[in-house]
């Protein structure tokens, strides 16, 4: 069983095992009318209606049509924790009555997700990042001083079967990175009740917490818009700060729509073939060429076919994703509508992250705008195309943001990596092609269809063509988000940025996120590119750049890194279940001065572990949990005078 982030530190005492029957603990009305108001009125009494139709006698739903809504699990599981702060027992058994999935089951998706809590739980949790962006920004001594004034974080459940908690009872816990690395120490506030509500924190002080905890709000340091900053002119950032990005006619105003009237006229053929010309790739990490998985699925003879928006990005130190998708979300929308066009999908899903309330809000706002302007729907912009999206919110799970682990998520598993092939072009959502493709990614593609691909390729140069967002935090004059061509030195970027702050001497760079790599301060002529970063065995991942300037504890930072792949790892093969808690624990004994055979013994461990990870994982979180570690002992030879 995975453990939920901060809010388990045992095994679940006193807390009975799940059956695969019908539980009989009842819901309260509360929880009934949360997960009626996100699946719809029973229909029946075989799916928690009242009882004495003579009807339901002679017919009950079942088979196909019971097994098309397992769907609707994570998002009546996350209605039941937006109205009541965690999932009974009463209520897990509802939920469980209503899409005839078996109690284990259902058990066993709601204790993957680490917002999601199955022990009770305040209705008014305060999630403070301790994550490396916001260590650097002072999150440990904020969290220190939050320990002494509103006592430890919450971490279990009390040991009683039957628990009360205060409608304004409150509680705060520590949290992995937030997607606010620019604004730290951030934090997450989320109320339950019968209006939810969630409010992402900037710069986050004692006494705000505080506040938040005695339930005002006054205090909260609201979000500062983002600034961008770019080298050339900008392609994805051009309406970050300037347009409304909650007006549909702002949109249109700046261009908007446009690429995808041209799209509608060009047809998907040429669409593909342009994107294909542009070499553009993906910009989560993994680089694949763009137009070839567009291609392969359009090709596919299997129907329907899906699209999927990966906006669940989790890697620390990444937020250049939740920057367009809060301030340019109707760019997002009209990408996503090329790209189901070009392929032939008529159903698209947003998978965002669960930390993202603002960026949730504008898009599913952008959606139902663009929907009613007929920009979505049964006929695109008049024409025979249809296309429509749905957003569907992760619940806390970093491995979410592997594009298969996504399939199981939206379908109501647990969001475990499937074995490849076959590959999603082939088998994917629902067992039909699909397309996955970042926001970034998607937010090329207007681009790309207004100038054509040959003109975007002038940009950047060999594999590595057009712009790229990077997410730059840490120990630097002004963190956030910057827009540079491919080619782009390192060196150029932390400028752009003001360079280290106060003046302090660079100490080390972690360049792709957790799962990229440390270089040092004299490698910062490093070009941006695909091949550069490859020649240099570094990567660019998902844009992460996380400076630390020489006050930094490089050690710490590690054994933070250490512990986030820990905690992520879904636990499904066990070179990277097991594998990631040795990791961490040779780390804490050379911390501590307790090594077995000696420190080089134990890098000899950590060597022999990491590349049975990386050999023998399915998935890329075992296969990199060890790159950054690895980097930081042979890059930055941080363990040499241990």
């Amino acid at each position: 069983m995975r453990r939920a982030r901060g809010a388990r530190g045992r095994g679940g005492g006193g807390r009975r095992l799940m059956d695969i029957r019908l539980l009989e603990a009842a819901p309260t009305s509360e929880e009934r009318g949360a997960v009626d108001a996100c699946l719809g009125p029973p229909r029946s009494a075989w799916d928690g209606g009242a009882r004495g139709s003579m009807r339901d006698r002679h017919v009950a739903h079942g088979g196909q049509s019971m097994r098309d809504r397992r769907h609707r699990l994570l998002p009546a599981l996350q209605a039941l924790q937006a109205r009541v702060g965690w999932i009974s027992e009463g209520g897990l058994a509802y939920v469980c009555e209503r899409l005839d999935v078996p109690p284990a089951d259902a058990w066993g998706v709601a204790t993957f997700y680490a917002l999601l809590s199955t022990t009770p739980r305040a209705k008014r949790v305060l999630h403070v990042c301790d994550d490396i962006a916001c260590k650097c920004r002072g999150a440990d001594a904020l969290i220190e001083e939050l320990e002494r004034k509103a006592g430890p974080a919450h971490a279990h459940a009390p040991d009683a079967d039957h628990v009360r908690l205060a409608d304004d009872a409150s509680v705060w816990v520590r949290s992995p990175c937030l997607g606010m690395c620019e604004h730290g120490p951030a934090a997450l506030l989320q109320q339950g009740g019968l209006a939810p509500s969630e409010h992402q924190v900037a710069a986050l002080t004692v006494d705000a917490a505080l506040e938040m905890l005695a339930g005002g709000t006054d205090q909260v340091p609201s979000v500062p818009a983002a600034v961008p900053r770019c080298i050339g002119e900008p392609r994805l950032l051009e309406r970050v700060g300037k347009v409304d990005p909650t007006s549909f006619a702002a949109y249109q105003e700046s261009g908007g729509f446009v690429a995808l009237e041209k799209a509608l006229a060009l047809g998907a053929e040429r669409v593909i073939a342009d994107v294909i010309a542009s070499g553009l790739t993906g910009r989560g990490g993994a680089a694949f060429p763009t137009g070839r998985k567009w291609d392969a699925v359009s090709k596919q003879t299997v129907k329907p076919h899906y699209l999927i928006c990966n906006a669940d990005e989790s890697e620390p130190g990444t937020f250049k994703d939740r920057v367009l998708m809060e301030q340019d979300p109707f760019a997002v929308i009209e990408s996503m509508t090329i790209a189901g066009f070009a392929t032939g999908c008529e159903r698209g899903f947003i998978y965002i992250r669960g930390e993202y309330p603002l960026a949730t809000e504008r898009l599913q706002y952008a959606i139902d705008s663009s929907r009613a302007k007929g920009m979505l729907g049964a006929r695109v912009m008049g024409s025979g195309v249809r296309f429509d999206i749905e957003i569907r919110r992760g619940a806390g799970a970093y491995i979410c943001g592997e594009e298969t682990a996504i399939f199981n998520s939206i379908e109501g598993f647990r969001g475990e990596p499937r074995n490849k092939p076959p590959f999603p072009a082939e088998s994917g959502l629902f067992g039909c092609p699909t397309v996955v493709n970042n926001v970034e990614t998607l937010a090329n593609v207007p681009a790309i269809v207004l100038s054509g691909g040959e003109a975007f390729a002038k940009v950047g140069g060999g594999q590595s063509t057009g712009t790229k967002l990077f997410c730059v935090s840490g120990n630097v004059r002004f963190p956030g988000v910057v827009e540079v061509p491919f080619g782009t030195t390192l060196r150029e970027v932390l400028d752009l940025c003001g360079g280290v702050a106060g003046g302090r001497k660079l100490q080390a760079v972690l360049l792709g996120g957790a799962a990229g790599v440390f270089v040092r301060g004299d490698e910062l002529d490093l070009p941006l590119t695909l091949e550069g970063a490859r020649a240099a065995n570094a990567t660019l991942g998902s844009g992460v750049v996380i400076a630390f300037d020489d006050r930094v504890d490089m050690r710490a930072v590690v054994l933070r890194i250490a512990a986030f792949f820990r905690d992520e790892s879904c636990g499904q093969c066990v070179p990277c279940r097991v594998g990631t808690v040795r990791q961490e624990e040779a780390l804490h004994r050379i911390a501590a001065g307790r090594t077995i055979g000696g420190v080089r013994s134990e890098l000899a461990l950590l060597d022999e572990v990491g590349v049975s990870m990386k050999d023998a994982s399915i998935c890329g979180l075992g296969q990199t949990a060890y790159s950054a570690v690895e980097s930081a002992i042979k890059r930055l030879g941080l363990y040499e005078d241990v």
